[in-house]
């Protein structure tokens, strides 16, 4: 783990990074601001992940990402970011690196699992009473019956 930290690469947890030799990074002309800059630069970023050949992911971790970004993964199992927001490649390419970041993150978090617990005395006399509230109050609220004349 700490070789890929020495070589750059992108953090996700304090335990894992993506090293560099597993990203590809593309430049293409972007669209939006930029002027005459966007006719002879090429500012847009695409960074590419290869989810179905990383070494530093297990394969649990792999099976969960692709099913957690199942729309972002391709079928030969590449994770794609593209950023085009910034009029800088730099600035785009720290872009894309800290989404894939997040999307990684997000994809391998784990929930808590829930721990069912039981309802207090006082919570379960607190819905008795209310429940009693609301009957009182419905009765109140229909025509009086022709028992009581």
């Amino acid at each position: 783990m700490d070789r890929s930290r020495a070589g750059g690469g992108v953090p996700v947890r304090r335990n894992l990074v993506i090293p560099e030799r597993e990203l590809e990074v593309r430049t293409s002309r972007s669209g939006g601001p930029g002027g005459q800059n966007v006719n002879k630069l090429s500012t847009r970023v695409e960074l590419r992940f290869d989810l179905a050949g990383s070494e530093v992911l297990s394969a649990a971790q792999k099976r969960r990402v692709r099913e957690r970004l199942a729309q972002r993964v391709s079928r030969a199992g590449i994770l794609r970011v593209v950023s085009q927001k910034h009029r800088t490649r730099a600035r785009n390419e720290t872009e894309a690196r800290e989404r894939l970041a997040t999307l990684l993150r997000q994809a391998l978090h784990v929930p808590r699992r829930r721990v069912a617990t039981r309802p207090t005395a006082s919570s379960r006399e607190r819905r008795r009473r209310e429940k009693e509230r609301r009957a009182r109050l419905k009765r109140q609220r229909r025509r009086p019956s022709d028992v009581d004349t």
